[in-house]
Formats: structure tokens, sequence, C-alpha cells
């Protein structure tokens, strides 16, 4: 297994429009990646405007093809001028 982790802060007033775009892209990479095996999009309300995600693929190739897909580069267009700051880490080992 592959993990990514992204965590975004999101600028001032955005998160009303930002969030249900990143619901409907983590949606249609459950739907149609069959090598994404988690996509989980955690907030808390106590930090607004910060969004964590955690995702699952079955190995970097696979997280390679999801950052080419059609509604991942529809996202990163959408949502470009919403986002503060944007840290992504990726992970070869994952262990259960």
């Amino acid at each position: 297994m592959f993990a990514v982790t992204v965590q975004f802060k999101i600028k001032d007033g955005m998160m009303d429009t930002f969030m249900p775009l990143m619901l409907e892209n983590a949606k249609a990479s459950l739907e149609h990646e069959p090598a994404c095996r988690q996509f989980d999009v955690c907030s808390e309300p106590d930090r607004p405007g910060e969004i964590f995600l955690y995702e699952l693929y079955d190995d970097a190739a696979a997280f390679q093809t999801h950052l080419k897909t059609q509604h991942f580069l529809a996202f990163d267009a959408q949502v470009s001028t919403m986002i503060a700051e944007k840290t992504v880490a990726t992970y070869s080992k994952v262990s259960s």
C-alpha cells in the first residue's frame, strides 16, 4: 500500500465552496479508480479552514495515475485560488 496525506489551509470565506468540490473529488476517486482504496476527508470545527486528507493506493504508480485523472485535474483547477497553504506527504510503507 501507498499512503498520501494532504493538509490544506483554506482562505477565509472559501470553505463553503471548497468542501463540496473536495468531497466530490474523493467520491470520484473511490468510485472510478480501482487502485484507490481509501480517501478520507477530515475536518475539525475548532479549526475552521483546515482540511486533512488520508488516501491509500495500491502503490505509488496508482497515486501518479490519480494525479492525471480528469476529475482530479478539474478539482485542482477549481480550488487553486481557494487554497492558502497545501502540504503533501507520501508514505511507501503502511503497516496495519
